[in-house]
């Protein structure tokens, strides 16, 4: 396969994900979009087999995590402003009580494993692997998770009734 034909499968493949997975971590489009970049420029000039579709899929999410993590931690960012804090009027946002609203307000750590074990279908050992943590990690993620968006939206938790 040329390097055109590489280029289109992995944007039709994998284009997607990554863009889903690093928006749930960065909470910015434009940002999610150069994780992308990143990530098809790194596997088209830095070729690799895999043993299977789900191998080459997890590798290229977990790529698009590493990436995603870099950024946040990287002191630039940290120095930064968005631009919305610069604009005279905000951006109208997401109704009150809006399951988006509630997962986008989490931490990242808890939106990806959200995201991956929700959106994507992953089982917690395949996401622990995807991230590069420990499945119990994955799983108390999780949990918490679910804690938090119980109680943003206005959840009643089944198993304290008395």
């Amino acid at each position: 396969m040329n390097l055109n034909q590489r280029a289109e499968y992995l944007a039709q493949t994998y284009a997607d994900a990554i863009l889903r997975l690093s928006y749930t971590y960065l909470k910015n489009t434009q940002d999610a979009q150069d994780i992308c970049q990143t990530v098809f420029v790194k596997l088209l000039t830095e070729p690799r087999a895999f043993e299977s579709p789900a191998h080459e899929r997890a590798y290229v999410l977990r790529m698009a995590a590493n990436a995603c993590k870099d950024i946040l931690k990287s002191p630039w960012r940290k120095k930064t402003c968005g631009l919305e804090t610069c604009m005279e009027l905000p951006a109208p946002e997401e109704a009150d009580g809006s399951l988006l609203a509630a997962v986008n307000s989490l931490p990242p750590h808890y939106r990806a494993v959200i995201y991956l074990y929700y959106y994507e279908g992953y089982q917690a050992a395949e996401i622990g692997t995807i991230l590069g943590v420990p499945t119990a990690t994955v799983h108390t993620r999780l949990a918490r998770g679910r804690a938090k968006l119980r109680e943003l939206l206005g959840g009643t938790d089944d198993e304290q009734t008395v």
